[in-house]
């Protein structure tokens, strides 16, 4: 999985690009992670502790939905959550849906969670 982390010096903003099909992870590192260092660190205790032990653990955010086992990581907006049986119209909403949902090893979130919170310790306020 490829990223890119950068610092807007106009309006101190962060910012994370993942590769194509990561892209819900970018905005929850963002939206949901952002520069809190306990949030972030709360979330690498967990993910340690599921891979170690097994067992799940989730986190709700404003936004995305975190959801962690002992295989994978996964990371999907809030409103994909809310099971609407409504009749959607019909368009294509495969698009939104790749921009909705984040799915990878724990050991992969792990190595992001780390470059994450380091380079917000470097650049940060």
């Amino acid at each position: 999985m490829d990223y890119e982390f950068r610092r807007n010096t106009l309006d101190d903003s962060f910012h994370a690009e993942l590769s194509m099909g990561h892209e819900a992870l970018g905005r929850w590192l963002v939206d949901e992670l952002g520069t809190d260092h306990a949030a972030i660190d709360e979330v690498v205790e967990n993910l340690n502790l599921v891979m170690a032990q097994g067992g799940e653990w989730t986190r709700a955010g404003k936004v995305f939905h975190l959801q962690l086992t002992q295989d994978e990581a996964l990371i999907q907006a809030n409103v994909l959550l809310e099971g609407d049986d409504e009749e959607m119209p019909d368009v294509d909403l495969h698009t939104y849906e790749e921009e909705s949902v984040s799915l990878c090893g724990p050991e992969d979130l792990l190595l992001v969670l780390e470059a994450w919170q380091d380079f917000i310790r470097r650049y940060g306020r």
